[in-house]
């Protein structure tokens, strides 16, 4: 998950650091001046330390966090922490509590500074806002009541290749199905083939089915999507393919059909979404579906460190008393296979950097979920910040976008790349894109292939770059532009680590 600073730590910051259900492997240190908040974390277990989290001189003698958590109670000294914290490590993501005085120059200097900021009483008012206006209540009486109405049995369809999200996210509605005595399966286009994904649906026995290319569905008397919201985009239905349930928490990019439609953009996971409704259903949770909502929102949040709101807290607090501990360890411990291991390798091998941006081949692969595994190990590396990794499996590059930049929106900046030659998008830390490759077609000799594979790489490797320099960040220095005859446009369909979340 990345390592995590955490400086000063009151009220909030306690209860965020107790949320996280795993302190080893040095992934956490806490940094605080109150004596009796660093004894109680040291008697749970967490890393703790009696230091001023706002001395320079403290922050200089530690390495570099993937993620700083500014959380004190006082929002003068929350600013000073943030000043001293920007200093040390100025490519870090920083999430700032606005602590209980936020306004004025602190409050100027905050959000300056910090990548995000955490304001609860700006939280509580758009809470009020949204349940007097349309309340979980409300609208779950309109999803039990819709389900109580469509013609059964429901396929309730993920996203290509699905993430634990998505995963869980079906498997929730699911069971919300049962309630009003509606057959329902959880079903998916393509493959889970990241190791951790795997692990979560053999260790939860979770039972989904797998959709074969070209299958219409005609047996089910409705469709729902869930992580996803248009069909034939990002999954394999038909493009005019009826859907009577669509619940998201992505941004849609164009026009959502479906009778029931819950698009929660300030959610940060769909998994919170459903949680929400399994608990205004009044439905017991089981240890099989709690553990895998816990587990697709701390995926798709990164451990409550990416776009995480109040209710995504909110439903991981909910989920905790049911959820299986021991078997979120283990699957997210699972076992690497020697094909991601020579992938990452040769990732590190073939890099091209330029400023703090990496770019790199990984060549012929045989799982493209070793890709973002590529992309997040060279991130690791020392003044790297944006990392783009891909690989080939037959006629089709599959590309992986990781970054830290906070001024670099990677889902804008691979969609500009590569929009308009294949299929591209994501989060501004986490993006994804898949090119067709025109050109392979027929071809068996074996140099020829590797030579157009060669011009295939050049062609990523500079449109990202070029895409990267036009944008407001890091400079990336110069740049050429090669034949794009190789790529066939529109083909391609968007891959799972183009969502948001990480195990995709």
């Amino acid at each position: 998950m990345g390592s995590r600073l955490v400086l000063g730590c009151g009220t909030i910051g306690q209860r965020i650091v107790e949320s996280v259900p795993d302190h080893g492997g040095g992934e956490l240190l806490v940094l605080s001046e109150d004596d009796d908040v660093v004894e109680t974390l040291r008697d749970d277990g967490v890393p703790a330390r009696l230091e001023d989290p706002a001395d320079p001189g403290v922050l200089a003698a530690l390495a570099e966090p993937a993620v700083v958590l500014v959380a004190g109670d006082r929002t003068d000294r929350n600013r000073r922490t943030v000043e001293a914290a920007r200093a040390r490590f100025p490519g870090v993501q920083i999430v700032a509590y606005a602590g209980g005085n936020f306004e004025g120059e602190d409050r100027t200097v905050i959000e300056e500074r910090a990548d995000r900021v955490i304001d609860r009483t700006r939280a509580m008012a758009d809470r009020i806002v949204r349940e007097t206006t349309s309340g979980p209540a409300t609208t779950a009486l309109a999803l039990r009541n819709h389900l109580g109405a469509i013609e059964g049995p429901l396929a309730v369809v993920t996203h290509d290749n699905p993430d634990p999200d998505a995963i869980a996210s079906a498997v929730a509605l699911c069971d919300l199905a049962s309630v009003v005595g509606l057959g329902a399966d959880a079903c998916y286009f393509g493959e889970i083939s990241h190791q951790e994904n795997r692990a979560m649906v053999n260790l939860l026995e979770l039972d989904l089915r797998r959709l074969e290319p070209g299958e219409d569905l005609a047996e089910y008397g409705s469709v729902a999507l869930v992580d996803h919201s248009r069909p034939g985009v990002n999954d394999q239905l038909s493009p005019d393919r009826r859907v009577d349930v669509v619940i998201d928490h992505h941004p849609a990019r164009g026009p959502v059909p479906g009778d029931f439609v819950d698009l929660r953009e300030h959610a940060g996971a769909t998994s919170t979404v459903l949680t929400e409704y399994l608990d205004q259903f009044g439905l017991a949770l089981s240890r099989r579906t709690a553990t895998a909502l816990l587990y697709g929102i701390r995926i798709d949040t990164n451990d409550f460190t990416r776009e995480a709101s109040a209710i995504d807290f909110e439903a991981a607090a909910t989920l905790l008393a049911a959820a299986d501990e021991d078997v979120l360890r283990k699957v997210e411990s699972p076992t690497v296979d020697a094909d991601t291991v020579d992938t990452v390798g040769r990732a590190i091998g073939n890099r091209t950097q330029r400023e703090s941006v990496v770019v790199s081949s990984a060549g012929r692969i045989g799982d493209r979920d070793a890709l973002p595994q590529a992309a997040d190990r060279l991130l690791t590396m020392e003044g790297v910040t944006t990392t783009l990794v891909f690989g080939f499996i037959d006629d089709m590059a599959f590309l992986s976008a990781r970054s830290r930049a906070g001024e670099i929106d990677l889902g804008e900046t691979l969609r500009e790349a590569f929009g308009q030659i294949g299929s591209a998008g994501g989060h501004a830390d986490m993006a994804g894109a898949q090119l067709e490759i025109g050109s392979l077609g027929g071809v068996e000799d074996r140099d020829q292939v590797d030579s157009i594979l060669s011009v295939v790489e050049e062609v990523i490797t500079d449109r990202f770059f070029e895409a990267i320099r036009t944008r407001p960040g890091t400079p990336v220095g110069a740049y050429s532009r090669t034949s794009e005859w190789l790529f066939v446009p529109g083909d391609g369909r968007p891959g799972d680590d183009e969502r948001e979340g990480g195990r995709e």
